[in-house]
């Protein structure tokens, strides 16, 4: 087995609590099923929200996934002039089998935009 990361990225129409959710469980879920993961590969998993996102902590939503025993932290990104609005991030380590250049990616909803070479 290896220590890999995930990637994963999504974005929301307003700093509305059940919207971070929402979007959090979409990311989470895909991120998992597409890298064929359950709970047990993942070792931490780092959420960060862009500054206009504060209604509630993406990291909730993994834990309502059943990521109980998953280190889960959660932080804000910079603040770069012109960036994405409202986007949610994550990265996942995970122990897996794959090799780096089959871990599957994840951007969703506006977040395609940031990273249209692995985008699907």
């Amino acid at each position: 087995m290896a220590v890999r990361a995930v990637r994963g990225a999504t974005q929301i129409d307003a700093d509305d609590r059940d919207q971070i959710l929402e979007a959090t469980t979409e990311l989470v879920a895909e991120v998992m099923a597409r890298n064929g993961l359950s709970t047990e590969d993942v070792i931490s998993v780092i959420f960060t929200v862009t500054p206009d996102l504060t209604a509630e902590f993406p990291a909730l939503a993994a834990r309502k996934l059943g990521f109980h025993e998953v280190p889960l932290l959660c932080a804000t990104e910079i603040g770069v002039p012109g960036s994405l609005p409202r986007v949610i991030r994550l990265m996942a380590h995970i122990d897996t089998d794959r090799p780096r250049s089959d871990v599957q990616h994840v951007y969703l909803r506006g977040a395609t935009a940031l990273r249209m070479d692995i985008a699907q």
